[in-house]
């Protein structure tokens, strides 16, 4: 439950906390006189000082910049969550364990191989496999109702671990968007100044068509990068979650199976001692 809380306390403040990076990078760094000729960040950049160009981008830069580390930041905590999630040792052999030691019958050895791995892989098999062992135990209930109701506990136990592993992935699927429409408006912002110098009487002002030009260049450049990184992990994490669910899933069908074949197996052994059982003449 700390870790939850933690967890949605660190989604909430992400994004002020990059929006404040944001604004001191653009204004304290990129913004600094010395990239500047003359020592004034109102004069030109001085020639090869990229830091320069990128602030006379305009007021929507830092935004962007505020959505490319907000983006990093979440996509460095998904790597973090999703890498633990997965456990100590590799999911593929864990879940070739857990199966072998299933088939087998050690119920008690595959509870051991999840307290070696962890993680969210290891949790969801250990709550089921309490479960197994809880409807063993049970005699109240027929073999068809302890079915489904192991198959509950595989069901409550992954939907437990689910959101933890899908957190934040939603805000990286927005600034997909988000990235591009920003990006978008800082270029119609500098199409307007660039027209605004071409519709100087008499000669066009260069220098400030140059300008307009350049802001919408740099703002198309950053909201086209910040969509790129936001949907490169988007996708990259959605494709590790669902192979994490698809283990998961192989494992739930190998417990309900198991549990299957074993009480099959018992129930057809009661019937052949009954039938063994001599009639009275």
């Amino acid at each position: 439950m700390k870790a939850l809380n933690f967890k949605s306390i660190f989604s909430a403040i992400v994004v002020p906390l990059a929006l404040v990076a944001g604004f001191v990078l653009f204004y304290k760094v990129f913004g600094d006189g010395s990239n500047f000729q003359g020592g004034s960040n109102e004069n030109q950049p001085i020639p090869g000082n990229y830091f320069a160009v990128v602030y006379k981008g305009g007021i929507v830069v830092p935004v962007l910049m505020s959505l490319l580390l907000t983006a990093l930041i979440f996509s460095v905590e998904r790597l973090i969550t999703i890498s633990r999630a997965k456990g100590k040792g590799q999911v593929v052999k864990f879940v070739k364990n857990i199966k072998d030691r299933l088939s087998m019958g050690d119920i008690d050895g595959a509870l051991n191989e999840c307290d070696k791995q962890k993680g969210s892989v290891a949790n969801v098999v250990n709550l089921s496999l309490h479960k197994y062992k809880e409807m063993e135990e049970d005699t109240s209930l027929s073999k068809d109702q302890k079915l489904v109701y192991l198959q509950q506990g595989v069901e409550e136990a992954t939907s437990l671990e689910m959101p933890a592993m899908e957190q934040n992935l939603p805000m990286l699927a927005t600034l997909t968007s988000l990235g591009t429409l920003i990006g978008l408006l800082g270029t119609v912002l500098g199409m307007i100044r660039a027209f605004a110098a071409l519709a100087n009487a008499g000669a066009p002002d260069s220098v400030a068509l140059a300008n307009g030009i350049s802001e919408a260049l740099i703002n198309t450049a950053l909201g086209i990068g910040t969509a790129a990184v936001a949907m490169i992990a988007y996708n990259f994490f959605t494709t590790q979650i669902d192979k994490i669910t698809y283990s998961i899933d192989e494992i739930g069908f190998s417990i309900v199976q198991t549990f299957s074949e074993t009480h099959q197996e018992a129930g057809n052994e009661s019937q052949n001692v009954v039938k063994r059982i001599p009639v009275n003449q």
